[in-house]
C-alpha cells in the first residue's frame, strides 16, 4: 500500500471537510485504479460478458463484507449516519448474476484470492466508524459516481439493457448528486480528532489498493479480444476511465 505523501500529511487536509480530505489523500490510489489495464479494457470494449460477469461475481464477495459491515456500525449513533438502505448492492448483484449466469448461478461463483483479502479486510474492521467510512466512501461514491459512467459503456459496448447491470442502477435515489452531497455532509460531520481523520483517509488508500489487486487478478485471467472477437464491434473506444470515488 502506498504511505502518505510530505504534502498528504501536511496541515491542508488536516484542515479540510474529511470529504475533502479523502478526495485529495487517495488522489494516487485512485488515478493509479482507474488505469488498471482490465478496467481500461472493459471500459473500451475490449473484453467480453464472461469478463464483466466475473467482476459481478467478485462485487458480491466484497458487497456482502461490506454491508454487513453496515449492518455493525448501524448499531454506533455516528455510524447509523452513514449507513442509507438505498445504497444497498447485494440484491442487485444477485440479480444480475441470475441473468448472467441462470437460476443455479451460486454453484458458478467463487472469490479470487485478492477478493478474499479484501473481505478479509471487511471483518478486521469490525465495528470500526472510521475504517467502514473509508470503505464505504470509495465503493457507494464510487457507484454513484464512475459507475454510472461504466454502465453506460457496458450498455453500449456488451449489449446490456436493463438485465445483468442492475448493480448500477439506484431506484430509490431519483437524483444522485444531492444524495452524494448529503453523503458527504454526513462524513463532514463526524466528530473525529485528527489521528481518526488520518485513519479514514489512510484506510479508504488501502481500500484503492485492495481494489487494484482485485482488478489486477481479473486481468490476468481475461485478456484483451481482437476487434473480430468482440462482442460489439460498432462502438468506439472512449477516451477517460469511470471515477472510482
Amino acid at each position: 500500500m502506498s504511505t502518505p505523501t510530505t504534502a498528504e500529511a501536511d496541515t491542508p487536509l488536516s484542515d479540510a471537510p474529511l470529504s475533502a480530505a479523502l478526495r485529495a489523500g487517495t488522489r494516487e490510489q485512485h488515478s493509479a485504479a482507474e488505469r488498471m489495464p482490465f478496467m481500461d479494457a472493459l471500459v473500451g470494449g475490449r473484453l467480453d460478458r464472461a469478463a464483466y460477469t466475473a467482476l459481478a461475481v467478485q462485487q458480491l464477495s466484497i458487497y456482502r463484507a461490506l454491508e454487513a459491515a453496515g449492518d455493525r456500525v448501524a448499531h454506533d449513533p455516528l455510524g447509523t449516519t452513514l449507513v442509507f438502505t438505498e445504497l444497498t448492492r447485494v440484491p442487485a448483484i444477485e440479480q444480475d448474476l441470475a441473468h448472467l449466469l441462470g437460476t443455479d448461478w451460486a454453484e458458478h461463483t467463487a472469490p479470487l484470492p485478492a477478493t478474499r483479502a479484501y473481505v478479509a479486510r471487511l471483518y478486521e474492521i469490525s465495528d470500526s466508524v472510521p475504517h467502514y467510512a473509508a470503505h464505504a466512501y470509495t465503493r457507494y461514491l464510487g457507484d454513484l459516481s464512475g459507475g454510472q459512467i461504466l454502465r453506460r459503456m457496458l450498455q453500449r459496448h456488451y449489449g446490456f439493457q436493463d438485465d445483468g447491470v442492475a448493480f448500477y442502477d439506484f431506484p430509490q435515489i431519483h437524483r444522485l448528486k444531492p444524495f452524494k452531497d448529503v453523503y458527504r455532509e454526513r462524513l463532514d460531520a463526524l466528530p473525529l480528532d485528527g489521528p481518526a481523520r488520518a485513519l479514514v483517509v489512510e484506510e479508504a488508500r488501502l481500500a484503492f489498493e485492495l481494489n487494484r489487486a482485485v482488478f489486477a487478478e481479473l486481468g490476468a485471467l481475461h485478456h484483451q479480444q481482437a476487434p473480430s472477437d468482440r462482442t460489439l464491434t460498432g462502438e468506439p473506444d472512449i477516451e477517460g476511465h469511470p471515477d472510482l470515488g
